[in-house]
């Protein structure tokens, strides 16, 4: 697979290698909350479940399995939740991949789905369209997130690219939502990392969650910058729940 990452052989050059980067439904994209098409939708329902979580440094960020599943709203089917990672940048004045309204957050969690229904991994999935259902939610610094405060202790222990550790209790990745799950946007798009295929039923919620300055400044710790600019909207349709 051909080198990529956020400096030399950052964003503007990713498209050289992985041609979908050039695509008309890249993510992310600003969303403009006035342009939102709002649409009856059901309820998301969403089940997560601490158990055996391990955290693996990516090189570019960590990833932590978990155990769940997403369905309802805009989704047709179910959803079996396999691992989340955040995004960030060198401070908290951005970080988020997606923005509102021209607004940048100090990070991004997004927690990945598989469509369970027609594949049996992520693998599988994440190169077909309607593969794969992402929940992104936004952080902001304020009170520490004692959940999150677990990846901080366990980040030390994974100090090199593809070393892991089990994470002691377990993860409850519920803990990354915010109070109010029933408004957020939706929209059509991709990957957000090479190779950036168009696969991608995006949920973003409009409410953020919040941690603090000491832990974004671990996470800074294992990469100083790991999030993608916002991509054209194009043609496509972004709705909202609320």
């Amino acid at each position: 697979m051909a080198s990529w990452d956020y400096a030399a052989n950052g964003p503007a050059t990713w498209a050289k290698s992985f041609p979908a980067a050039a695509g008309q439904k890249q993510s992310p994209i600003d969303i403009n909350p006035g342009s939102a098409a709002k649409e009856s939708v059901g309820a998301l329902s969403v089940n997560y479940k601490a158990g055996n979580n391990t955290l693996t440094n990516t090189g570019l960020s960590f990833a932590v399995s978990i155990d769940g599943s997403l369905s309802g709203g805009p989704l047709g089917s179910e959803f079996k939740a396999a691992s989340f990672h955040f995004h960030w940048d060198k401070s908290s004045a951005a970080g988020s991949e997606h923005t509102i309204g021209g607004k940048a957050y100090a990070s991004e969690v997004h927690i990945v789905h598989y469509n369970a229904s027609k594949f049996s991994s992520v693998a599988d999935a994440a190169n077909v369209d309607g593969g794969l259902a992402v929940l992104a939610i936004f952080v902001q610094p304020g009170a520490a997130n004692a959940e999150i405060q677990k990846l901080v202790d366990v980040l030390p222990s994974c100090g090199s690219n593809g070393a892991s550790a089990a994470i002691p209790g377990g993860f409850n990745a519920s803990a990354l939502l915010p109070g109010d799950k029933a408004s957020y946007w939706y929209y059509p798009g991709s990957l957000t990392t090479p190779p950036c295929s168009e696969t991608v039923t995006w949920i973003v919620y409009k409410d953020a969650i919040s941690m603090s300055e000491d832990q974004l400044a671990a996470f800074r710790n294992v990469t100083p910058c790991n999030f993608r600019p916002v991509q054209s909207v194009g043609g496509r349709k972004v709705c909202c729940s609320f």
